[in-house]
């Protein structure tokens, strides 16, 4: 072989190795994610149903790709203050918000700017789960007042305008909105105290400082079950598997048509890549589809989803609109 033969052939077995190394290039980009802590930013304080479900799926995304998925709480402003957080943070896979029907489905009714746009801001990922709220009172506040279902309740309010405090777990939550909704309902007149998250509204509504809240039921369920706190009824068109005695709104008051549940999902920041998007739903689906993840969440009230990012992104479209609609007919505002 002649020299110039053999320059020739390093040349071309040069570019062809190089071409190679481009091609693998974006593959190996690809797999490097994750290669350090992954933040999981809940927008509400600890001990809520948004926490809980954040909780859940955590340790079953660190198994899946080997690093920390780490929840954040980062509550304030009905979740706008965890919200607008994810939204200004790169989008690199690295920080994903908990997001809730209040934070991408109330809140831009609600309030009158937001810090962040709910639909462009985002990159949605899948629905984590549904679940009703269920009222509730203290269980022997209730006593005390004779209130024994949701037709007392409503006479009881009815007879003490503005002698009831309402708890929720912050202005624009659906737990909020579920409480105005019964409110526009029934005519009554309810005090709203706005949280920093179900966990610390569950402390008072426990200590009996608070009258009512409608709260997410796998929250509250441990304390219904405890005996500390009585579900009046369930906000959802049909009974919780979890507390299958407790009726429906509709069916103990008559309120035809009531329906205020709530749902929570991963999002992460707009243009985020589309590989890690899929990676992280098809995880979290996996985890959903497991027996034993499927049956915890069941048996606290929750119905698990993982849908894909494009059902997520419908569901969080239809919401914007039928949401903008309860807080037009009810005449909710933040206070």
């Amino acid at each position: 072989m002649t020299h110039l033969h053999s320059t020739q052939r390093r040349l071309v077995l040069g570019a062809l190795a190089s071409g190679a190394a481009s091609l693998a290039l974006p593959s190996l980009a690809q797999g490097a994610w994750p290669n350090k802590p992954v933040r999981i930013v809940v927008p509400f304080a600890a001990g809520g149903t948004t926490d809980i479900l954040a909780r859940a799926v955590a340790p079953e995304l660190s198994k899946a790709f080997g690093q920390q998925f780490i929840v954040d709480n980062r509550a304030g402003a009905g979740g706008n203050v965890g919200a607008d957080i994810v939204a200004k943070s790169a989008p690199d896979g690295y920080t994903l918000l908990m997001g809730t029907v209040g934070t991408h489905g109330i809140n831009r009714a609600l309030y009158d700017k937001l810090p962040y746009d709910p639909i462009k801001d985002f990159a949605p990922i899948t629905m984590v789960a549904g679940v009703p709220n269920v009222m509730e009172m203290q269980t022997e506040k209730a006593k005390a007042l004779g209130i024994n279902n949701v037709r007392d309740f409503i006479a009881y309010a009815k007879s003490h305008p503005g002698k009831i405090n309402m708890a929720s777990s912050g202005n624009g939550t659906s737990i909020h909105l579920a409480g105005e909704l019964f409110k526009s309902m029934t005519g009554t007149y309810l005090v709203h105290f706005p949280y920093r998250g179900s966990g610390p509204a569950l402390l008072d509504m426990v200590g009996g400082t608070m009258d009512v809240m409608f709260d997410n039921l796998p929250s509250s369920l441990p304390q219904i079950k405890a005996g500390k706190l009585k579900a009046l009824a369930v906000t959802s068109r049909q009974r919780s598997g979890a507390l299958p005695d407790v009726p429906t709104i509709e069916e103990a008051a008559g309120l035809k048509g009531f329906d205020a549940t709530s749902w929570f999902g991963l999002l992460a920041p707009a243009g985020t890549p589309p590989d890690i998007v899929n990676r992280i739903q098809q995880e979290v689906a996996r985890s959903l589809g497991t027996a034993a993840i499927k049956e915890k969440m069941l048996a606290q009230g929750a119905i698990p989803s993982g849908d894909t990012p494009a059902e997520f992104a419908r569901h969080i479209d239809a919401e914007h609109r039928k949401w903008a609609k309860v807080v037009k007919d009810s005449g909710a505002k933040v206070d």
